[in-house]
């Protein structure tokens, strides 16, 4: 074995080492987070919260590339913002997706089987690939991205922050029946919280120095927006928003 053969191998074992350490320390990082989480709920119960919100604690699946990111395929996901996240047509025989051409957004906790997790170029200069995932929507193939892989092959995926992988109805089955039926009929009534809200008409933008006793945030609610007043966390005044020009 030659001097220049020795060193690319101490080369590539050094970088696959160094890769290996990232996603430990990724993953470290991310059970870290939870753990805190969890002593966060414990110190709520401690303290008696009303809020039965405060304790769900939604499983994650800590995705570090594209093998441990396939298992969005295992089980249904559910939206957790909609009108946030925009897909795009998906060509499975080539792995295309026409990144050109807005096919439209996900709804809010819409439930989603993903089909596949891949790698797909969006032909812009300079840009990282995307990971996207992939799933069918009345009978068409469609993709929305997950992440991205850098030049030197590292991904970043943040599924977990986009996506449930728990029935949120199991998830918040504390919730009354009648708030449940307002957020399947993407409807907000005075009383719901911030996060039924969420569930019912999407993703919001809170305005600029709102206080803890009252938030105003707007939505744009896939197309029809409202502006929603809460008053100590609970809706207290919905009115028409201004569509965008």
């Amino acid at each position: 074995m030659t001097a220049e053969t020795r060193k690319r191998i101490q080369l590539a074992l050094l970088a696959a080492l160094v890769l290996a350490t990232l996603r430990a320390g990724y993953i470290f990082y991310q059970r870290h987070e939870d753990q805190l989480a969890v002593e966060r709920k414990k110190q709520a119960e401690a303290i008696g919260y009303s809020n039965a919100d405060y304790y769900v604690n939604p499983k994650k699946l800590y995705p570090y590339d594209l093998k441990s990111a396939k298992q969005l395929t295992q089980q249904p996901v559910w939206v957790k913002e909609g009108y946030r996240y925009t897909y795009f047509a998906y060509q499975p025989a080539n792995k295309h997706v026409d990144f050109g051409h807005d096919a439209g957004l996900l709804g809010p906790i819409e439930k989603l089987a993903i089909t596949d997790v891949v790698v797909a170029s969006n032909n812009v200069s300079g840009q990282p690939k995307q990971v996207v995932a992939t799933f069918q929507k009345e009978g068409k193939s469609y993709a929305v991205p997950i992440g991205y892989q850098s030049a030197e092959g590292e991904y970043k995926i943040y599924s977990d922050e986009m996506l449930y992988i728990q029935d949120p109805r199991d998830l918040y089955k504390h919730w009354p029946a009648d708030v449940w039926q307002a957020v399947e009929q993407h409807q907000v009534k005075p009383g719901m919280n911030e996060m039924q809200a969420d569930f019912a008409i999407g993703m919001g933008v809170p305005d600029a120095g709102d206080t803890s006793y009252q938030k105003t945030v707007h939505y744009p609610n896939g197309g029809k927006p409202l502006v929603i007043v809460y008053h100590e966390g609970k809706a207290a005044e919905i009115n028409p928003g201004t569509p965008p020009s």
